[in-house]
């Protein structure tokens, strides 16, 4: 399949690690050019876990609207951008990267079909991969057995046992993200192959600009350090609370960063400062692995800010 000219098949990408300030500056480029914006966040994709991963809303969004017709979520930013591919799922649901492709695919093409930039922007480097390389994913069935053996392990055993199965695979994923590493490793284990070989690179569906934004060591440090704060300000405790009491502590998302250790704050495991703490510390090394595995894709255009996005790389690209 060719490549179409503008608008009907380009796509940008806007990506960094979490707390770059990535999404503003989607936002900012959409408003100016047209767009509209597919996240790939693999922990956005969660409804009822606004806080811990810090949703747009929380900085000012109108409430979401749901698309029957496309069978998507899209959220209006305070621009008035719609956001798709958030709060599509329960915490107690099941989503692969398969099905991330296959909804991200669609909503951009049913972007560029009205004549508008699509814009998919997040820090996931598999969910981003998955639409630029337009990966084939390779299909393995659920293992109930292999699952409930793996769901025993902790996160830390977890991501040892991926890496040594699958190093660039274990690369890519939140450590923290239980759901994530009990999925690449029944991958891994019933195949017996690396899930990372499986993943193969099909023909290219769109033509891409890739925006990297990147940041200050201490500054990326410092903002990571505020958003923290600021969930503990917006209510993270009582909102992992009402998950809890909801669902369970043992669900694989709740093992995410944030949720994790506010969980083993509220079961009297740890304190609220050594939880906070540790939140702050656990995000960090979470960026530094999103920077080292963006920084392996050289077609990566790398901005530090608005301007530099708009006139070095997506003017002339549009």
């Amino acid at each position: 399949m060719s490549i179409e000219s503008y608008p009907h098949n380009k796509l940008i990408v806007i990506l960094g690690p979490t707390a770059s300030g990535k999404s503003d500056l989607a936002i900012k480029l959409a408003k100016q050019f047209n767009g509209e914006i597919v996240s790939a966040d693999s922990r956005q994709i969660y409804q009822e876990m606004d806080i811990g991963t810090s949703k747009i809303e929380m900085r000012g969004t109108v409430p979401m609207i749901q698309s029957l017709k496309q069978g998507l979520y899209h959220r209006d930013s305070p621009s008035m951008i719609p956001h798709y591919l958030i709060d599509i799922i329960k915490p107690n649901q099941e989503f692969t990267l398969a099905q991330y492709k296959k909804l991200a695919i669609k909503a951009i093409k049913d972007i560029q079909k009205r004549g508008k930039v699509p814009f998919v922007a997040g820090g996931t480097g598999l969910y981003i991969q998955a639409i630029v390389d337009n990966l084939q994913i390779p299909k393995v069935k659920p293992n109930k057995k292999l699952r409930n053996k793996l769901e025993k392990l902790s996160n830390q055993e977890l991501f040892k046992q991926l890496e040594k199965l699958d190093h660039p695979t274990a690369a890519a994923i939140d450590p923290h993200n239980k759901r994530r590493l009990i999925r690449a490793l029944e991958v891994c284990l019933i195949t017996k192959k690396p899930f990372s070989q499986q993943r193969k690179k099909g023909q290219p569906l769109f033509d891409v600009c890739q925006i990297g934004l990147k940041i200050n060591k201490k500054t990326l440090e410092k903002r990571i350090d505020q958003r923290v704060d600021e969930m503990f300000k917006a209510g993270l405790i009582e909102e992992v609370k009402k998950l809890a009491q909801k669902y369970s502590f043992d669900l694989p998302a709740m093992s995410g960063i944030g949720y994790q250790e506010i969980g083993q704050y509220l079961q009297d495991k740890i304190n609220i400062t050594q939880a906070k703490e540790l939140i702050k510390q656990h995000t960090r090394r979470y960026a530094r692995r999103q920077i080292t595995w963006f920084k392996r894709d050289k077609r990566i255009n790398w901005v530090s800010n608005y301007q530099e996005a708009q006139k070095e790389a997506i003017a002339d690209f549009i």
